[in-house]
């Protein structure tokens, strides 16, 4: 199974990209993590469970523990390839 690609949208003539990271902001969000290509499940699983505990028991900002766990992931022996993880990013306040 693959992840979709949450962080692409349909530009819309006099609205410009329209996506679900546009219906999160005008929701409220001040970030969004979204993904630029399919990526593999398993992968995404392993690269969320690493994202948060850098958030959660690290205390490290979103963009700060995407980038440790990007580069965790690149560090590893199966999951090297940017295919794994390099399709994340922080969408928003980037703060």
């Amino acid at each position: 199974m693959c992840t979709t690609e949450t962080g692409l949208g349909e530009n819309v003539k006099g609205e410009g990209l329209v996506g679900l990271t546009r219906g999160f902001m005008y929701a409220g969000s001040r970030r969004v993590v979204v993904s630029l290509w399919s990526v593999n499940d398993a992968a995404t699983s392993e690269l969320m469970a690493k994202f948060y505990q850098k958030i959660l028991q690290g205390g490290k900002n979103p963009v700060q523990a995407l980038r440790e766990a990007q580069l965790e992931m690149w560090n590893s022996q199966d999951r090297r390839s940017p295919y794994y993880w390099a399709a994340f990013t922080v969408q928003g306040d980037w703060r």
